[in-house]
């Protein structure tokens, strides 16, 4: 008897399982599809996508930017993996939707509800980030590192900047990531508050340890100067104290909510 209700319990734990995997097998090849066509609107648009990024260094060159390439295939294989990075950034919107349908479901009307602000905020953040290594970061490096330049010295040897197309491509791709991931600290830090990882106590506790990791990251992601260095670890410190006033506020709304329930004599939402 047990032994046909076991049976019965693991045949009917399948029919979910399998269809939540084959949903997940359909909007996978839907995100395969999304980004197959944003790949290909990119590459053709490869060119200009790549002159865009290299505005930096032309701003910073007085226009006199020159990339050279070393092997007869990187320019192509450069355009590609600018198509791929272009076409991950004009897919991701999609992407990221077809991950939500799958996952909102599972969840509660007032999870739902929690996570939305977080997915809203993600891309609008990476966005500041990227821009602020874009616009403020990258010109004032590269105009750093070319004053190392020197045409004609006492010496007579010249030393001229000639970037190679793949390598500067790494070096501004990696920036934009770095810059754009390293603004998503608020969405991080209230969402393991959120789950009761951290609280705002903890990082008010943690401020002064914050603000030197801030710095020790800003080296690590960024070129060695200064001002890409302070233009990372300023906005580092300055988006960890949003997220602990973003906390308060939070706190402060999951308090009302407690206290209304509990003059209803309702469950408090959370517990």
């Amino acid at each position: 008897m047990n032994a046909e209700i076991d049976s019965a319990d693991i045949d009917a734990s399948k029919a979910p399982l399998m269809d939540h995997l084959i949903e997940l097998r359909g909007r996978l090849l839907r995100c395969v599809v999304y980004f197959i066509i944003a790949f290909g609107i990119a590459f053709s648009q490869a060119g200009p996508i790549f002159d865009f990024l290299v505005q930096p260094l032309v701003d910073a060159s007085g226009n006199s930017a020159r990339l050279i390439y070393t092997k007869l295939y990187e320019a192509f294989f450069t355009e590609i993996r600018v198509a791929a990075f272009a076409g991950f950034c004009i897919a991701f919107p999609f992407i990221a939707n077809e991950l939500w349908r799958f996952v909102a479901p599972g969840l509660y009307r007032k999870e739902q509800k929690a996570l939305l602000p977080f997915l809203l905020a993600t891309p609008l953040l990476f966005t500041a980030g990227a821009a602020l290594a874009y616009y403020g970061v990258m010109p004032a490096a590269f105009r750093f590192f070319l004053a190392f330049q020197s045409l004609g010295g006492s010496n007579g040897v010249t030393r001229e900047a000639l970037p190679a197309m793949g390598e500067y491509l790494d070096l501004v791709t990696s920036l934009i990531l770095a810059f754009g991931v390293a603004f998503l600290l608020p969405v991080l830090l209230m969402l393991l508050e959120r789950a009761g990882i951290i609280t705002r106590g903890n990082l008010i506790a943690g401020r002064r340890y914050a603000i030197v990791a801030a710095f020790i990251v800003a080296a690590v992601l960024t070129p060695p100067d200064l001002w890409s260095q302070v233009a990372l670890a300023v906005p580092l410190v300055l988006l960890y104290e949003v997220s602990i006033i973003g906390i308060w506020f939070t706190e402060r709304r999951r308090a009302k909510a407690s206290a209304v329930a509990a003059s209803a004599g309702e469950t408090p939402p959370g517990s």
